[in-house]
C-alpha cells in the first residue's frame, strides 16, 4: 500500500492545525461529520479557531465538545440551533456568530474553492442579515453581496478512499464535504475504509485526490444508537 497521504489522526492534527486557523467541517448536524478529526481536535492545544460548518455540532456531541471547552472564537454556518449551547455561549459574549442562510453559506463555500471573490444574491436583502453589506440594483431587483468563504484547514467525510486520496461518499453524508475540500488550503478526509489505487471507478469518485492532503480512517462512527467508536489506535 502506498501510504503516502495515509496518516493517524492524533499525527496529522497537531502537525497541521494551529492556534487561530479558519476550520471548514464537514456534516449536516452529526451526518456525514469527521468525529474522530473533531475528537482529536478537542484534545489538541489550538484555540482561537474560526469553525466554518452548517452548524456547531449537538450538545457535548461533535463539535459541541469543542465549544464546550472554549476552544471556538467564530462559527460561520446556517443552523445553530441543533445545538441551543450555542446560543448561551454568544448571549454570555463568549462566541462570535455569522450567520447565513444555508444556500448563501453553500455558495460562499463553492465560490471559494472556485477563486471567486464573491457573488450577488437576493437572499436575505431587506434582514437583519443584509446589515453592513453591500448591496446592488441589477435589471431592477436588489441584490446583497457575500463574500466567499475559505479556510486553513478543511475537515470532511467521505466512505471510502483509494491510497491517492480519491474520495467516495455514501449517499447524503456527501452534503458540504466535497465543496469544502475546494476551499481549503490543506485537507483532511476520515474516511471508512482505505483501498489501492485504481480499485475504485473513475465514475464514483467526487472529490478527486489533488484536493486531499492526508487521509485517516475513522475510530468514531455515527449510529442509532449515537457516537461509537470502531477501533482504537492511540498508545
Amino acid at each position: 500500500m502506498n501510504a503516502m497521504k495515509v496518516k493517524e489522526p492524533q499525527d496529522i492534527i497537531r502537525e497541521i492545525v494551529k492556534p487561530g486557523d479558519a476550520i471548514m467541517v464537514g456534516g449536516f448536524g452529526l451526518i456525514g461529520s469527521p468525529l474522530t478529526l473533531i475528537d482529536e481536535l478537542t484534545r489538541h492545544d489550538a484555540d482561537e479557531l474560526t469553525i466554518i460548518s452548517n452548524n456547531v455540532g449537538e450538545a457535548g456531541r461533535g463539535l459541541g465538545l469543542l465549544l464546550r471547552q472554549g476552544k471556538i472564537k467564530k462559527a460561520i454556518g446556517s443552523y445553530f440551533t441543533s445545538n441551543r449551547e450555542v446560543a448561551q455561549w454568544y448571549n454570555d459574549g463568549k462566541l462570535e456568530l455569522q450567520l447565513l442562510p444555508q444556500g448563501t453559506f453553500s455558495e460562499a463555500i463553492r465560490a471559494g474553492g472556485a477563486g471567486i471573490g464573491g457573488f450577488y444574491t437576493p437572499t436575505a436583502v431587506g434582514t437583519e442579515l443584509a446589515k453592513g453589506k453591500e448591496t446592488k440594483v441589477i435589471d431592477g431587483q436588489m441584490y446583497l453581496f457575500e463574500k466567499a468563504l475559505k479556510a486553513d484547514v478543511a475537515l470532511i467525510r467521505a466512505q471510502k478512499a483509494d491510497t491517492k486520496g480519491n474520495l467516495v461518499y455514501y449517499k447524503t453524508a456527501r452534503n458540504f464535504n466535497p465543496m469544502m475540500a475546494t476551499a481549503a488550503q490543506y485537507v483532511i478526509a476520515e474516511v471508512d475504509e482505505i483501498v489501492e489505487e485504481g480499485d475504485l471507478s473513475p465514475e464514483e469518485v467526487v472529490t478527486p485526490y489533488l484536493y486531499v492532503d492526508a487521509i485517516v480512517t475513522s475510530r468514531l462512527i455515527l449510529t442509532k444508537e449515537g457516537v461509537k467508536e470502531v477501533w482504537e489506535s492511540r498508545n
